[in-house]
């Protein structure tokens, strides 16, 4: 390796502009590449949710590196992020209990969150129905940001740092030749020692042309906004009705003073999709579904309707934890950053970091436990309900 290496990254997403920036922030030479335009995938149709509720500690180790990220671009790149506060809905006593432990791990790791029981949710949500419920864990500090304004800031701080950044840029083929890969693309050839795979629902395709098999399954999901007659009088903070898999997946956010933006976070067919051809819009049948569960939790909400409805791709591996390192061990030089799906846009600022460790270090160094997330063959392996279809 030489003391600035030459990267290419494919992918002008979050994964890629956060790998990107890490990159290059600590010395590395780095061409961003992407057949469309910055943010064009599945970044720039995310609801942008970043929160800290979650049970598992490994997560809020992940967690707690992006926050601490974001947090730094806010305050020194500008970028705006909307602290209304995340809330995740209990339906047991033992999701409570998981949620009492998160609160203790989330306090050692800096974060501030709180237990409300069912009949003190409506100290948070005026207009929230808790039948149902056992209660939930409220984090203050989490919110919601724009992605693709995070990828436009990156991408300006990239450039600063002396990279580049090539939108409409389509890698045609590959070939190496004393360990310098030559990348063909519609822009040109690109010379580099590493490439990181960061194409998201196109990763698969991506991997083809380097040779390697990858499985990553592009799952469709739709949201809606939902228009209020009049603005409330507080801040809905995101409300996620998911605890491990268990709950509706309803999830549901303030956008702007008299709008909600809703979604569900479950996937409503098991294929994958094609990223090129996919249904974009909301179905009819989806806005029914979603807009029942919506009256079922928030029943009084006054003078609502359903706005406009779009749907993207959810980029997703067979455990569901993102593909972060070489898909080949012998092969270091070719990465991967991928299949965060549904969490991509709060995950990238720490994938970022474990790429950047990847190129520079040859292992994950800012969190060495993350070593867990390289696509392994014993990870990189289809989705069950596909290997069985």
């Amino acid at each position: 390796m030489t003391a600035s290496p030459r990267v290419v990254i494919i992918g002008a997403g979050t994964l890629g502009m956060c790998s990107a920036h890490a990159l290059a922030e600590q010395g590395a030479r780095v061409t961003v590449i992407d057949a469309q335009s910055i943010a064009s995938g599945s970044s720039g149709r995310s609801v942008g949710v970043v929160g800290t509720q979650f049970t598992d500690p490994f997560e809020l180790q992940l967690r707690m590196h992006s926050v601490q990220r974001i947090r730094e671009w806010e305050k020194r790149l500008g970028l705006h992020f909307n602290h209304i506060g995340y809330l995740r809905l209990a339906r047991t006593s033992s999701q409570m209990d998981l949620f009492a432990r998160s609160t203790e791990i989330q306090r050692d790791a800096g974060f501030r969150s709180r237990l409300y029981q069912a009949n003190e949710l409506q100290q948070l949500i005026p207009h929230i129905s808790s039948e149902g419920l056992e209660g939930g864990i409220f984090g203050p500090d989490d919110g919601f940001l724009d992605p693709h304004e995070m990828c436009m800031v990156l991408a300006e701080e990239v450039k600063r740092l002396g990279s580049e950044v090539r939108q409409y840029c389509k890698l045609l083929g590959v070939s190496r030749a004393c360990g310098v890969y030559k990348l063909d693309t519609s822009k040109g050839a690109l010379e580099c020692d590493f490439v990181v795979n960061a194409a998201g629902a196109w990763a698969p395709r991506v991997g083809e042309v380097l040779g390697q098999e990858l499985h990553v399954h592009p799952e469709r999901h739709e949201a809606l906004t939902i228009h209020l007659d009049e603005p409330l009088s507080y801040t809905m903070p995101m409300v996620m009705d998911l605890v491990n898999g268990q709950g509706t997946g309803l999830n549901f956010r303030h956008e702007k003073a008299s709008e909600l933006i809703a979604e569900i976070h479950k996937a409503s067919s098991p294929l994958p999709e094609n990223p090129d051809s996919y249904n974009e819009q909301c179905e009819e049948a989806s806005k029914v579904m979603l807009a029942e569960m919506l009256l079922e939790r928030l029943p009084d909400l006054p003078g609502a309707r359903i706005g406009r409805g779009w749907a993207g791709l959810y980029p997703v591996t067979a455990d569901h934890r993102p593909f972060v390192g070489p898909v080949d061990p012998s092969e270091h030089s070719l990465l991967t950053a991928a299949g965060a799906g549904g969490y991509g846009i709060q995950l990238a600022p720490v994938i970022g970091m474990i790429v950047a460790d990847w190129v520079l270090r040859g292992s994950p160094v800012i969190l060495p436990e993350a070593i867990s997330l390289s696509p392994t063959a014993e990870r990189n392996m289809p989705m069950p309900h596909v290997a069985a279809a």
